[in-house]
């Protein structure tokens, strides 16, 4: 269940909690970003990204925020932040690993580069080590099939895996 930061407020006025979890600075590129599209809804993606790039992932405050500023309902904003794989819902890890595993990587054994991140790691796809510093996601696709098996670690894509290249990949991330 979503709650709408005015409802946040309420529930509290006593204590007199501003439920905005967003910056000024971030609220305003919001507002300046919406402003340049001739539906602020267009804005909605972008918008997503600085929030989470200022609070690490979407939580429901966050989703309720950023339908107020839109003029939406928090479910018009979880459905497009749930769509995406790049937009997390949750505190991830200070390593995302997403592994491929959509038919040309499946091909090529990401099933055995996904079970051998399990073990090593220690968790499932989905979750976070203890540490806080690897989050393992299983993905429908990362377009780079030609280059099949991929993993995209935050920003950077790691191709041609093998279980020996990507200990390789996690023991430089240590």
């Amino acid at each position: 269940m979503f709650v709408r930061p005015a409802t946040l407020a309420g529930l509290t006025p006593e204590l007199n909690i501003d439920p905005r979890m967003l910056s000024e600075t971030t609220r305003r590129k919001i507002e300046s970003l919406a402003d340049k599209y001739p539906h602020r809804r267009s804005a909605l993606i972008p918008s997503l990204q600085l929030a989470q790039e200022e609070i690490g992932f979407l939580p429901p405050e966050v989703i309720g925020e950023l339908a107020g500023i839109f003029g939406l309902t928090p479910n018009q904003v979880y459905e497009v932040a749930s769509f995406y794989t790049m937009l997390y819902k949750k505190q991830v890890g200070k390593y995302v690993i997403q592994v491929c595993t959509n038919i040309s990587c499946m091909l090529c054994d990401s099933e055995a580069i996904l079970a051998h991140l399990e073990k090593r790691l220690g968790v499932r796809p989905g979750e976070t080590t203890p540490d806080k510093k690897f989050t393992l996601m299983e993905v429908e696709c990362l377009a780079s099939c030609d280059t099949a098996p991929v993993a995209q670690i935050n920003e950077d894509y790691h191709e041609n895996l093998t279980t020996e290249k990507i200990d390789q990949i996690l023991d430089l991330l240590r």
